[in-house]
């Protein structure tokens, strides 16, 4: 899967971060939602500075974004709500001097309405399918890609839901495809969590290990 970007979400535990670290993905997402057990209120340990520390909000006010921002030296933002675009271009405008990242994410079932994307471009950086479910994220089950093949922004995107080691040749394949009309470059990442886990925000290095040798191909 060589040219998509990899992001581990859902961390949790300051040892399991540590050793998930090594394997150099990407990003590396924490959840600063409470009604999650992915919930993160510890310290983050030094990560090399090529990972991109993103927090993961869910209708979160604005000052206690900016306070995570600043407290953890995030480098991105998710934001798994109802937000609005509005409210995506206050927060854009907030960071304007800073290189943070804006990820809003877009639950899919079984079809999608693309258009309520337009508004969301000019003020978000990337944009993020997860499955809807029960959960806000981890529900560990994936949707219809299919529908990702008539995706009309220009806006790359990262590929979550329930993505685990029996997913890669269909990523592969969803990745031949926009390459092949000229687009490879709109799936952008990978976001990995609940399948890759022992328990809710500790992951198992060893699954790690082996899905993220398809990122070096």
């Amino acid at each position: 899967m060589k040219n998509l970007k990899l992001k581990i979400c859902g961390m949790k535990h300051p040892e399991n971060i540590s050793e998930v670290a090594k394997l150099q993905p990407d990003y590396m997402g924490f959840i600063f939602y409470e009604k999650t057990p992915r919930y993160f209120d510890a310290e983050i340990p030094e990560i090399p500075s090529a990972i991109k520390k993103t927090g993961v909000f869910v209708d979160e006010e604005i000052n206690i974004i900016l306070e995570r921002i600043k407290e953890y030296d995030l480098n991105a933002i998710q934001l798994h709500g109802e937000e609005s675009a509005a409210f995506c271009a206050e927060l854009k405008t907030l960071l304007i001097e800073t290189e943070l990242e804006i990820i809003k994410v877009f639950s899919v079932k079984d079809d999608f309405d693309f258009s309520l994307l337009e508004a969301y471009e000019p003020v978000v950086d990337f944009f993020l399918f997860d499955t809807k479910g029960k959960n806000k994220g981890g529900n560990g089950i994936t949707f219809n890609w299919e529908l990702l093949k008539v995706y009309p922004s220009e806006k790359p995107f990262f590929l979550s839901g329930g993505i685990g080691a029996e997913e890669v040749e269909a990523i592969q394949e969803l990745k031949a495809y926009f390459e092949k009309n000229g687009k490879g470059n709109l799936l952008y990442a990978v976001d990995v969590n609940s399948k890759f886990e022992e328990e809710a925000g500790f992951k198992n290095m060893e699954k790690l290990k082996e899905f993220r040798k398809h990122f070096d191909l």
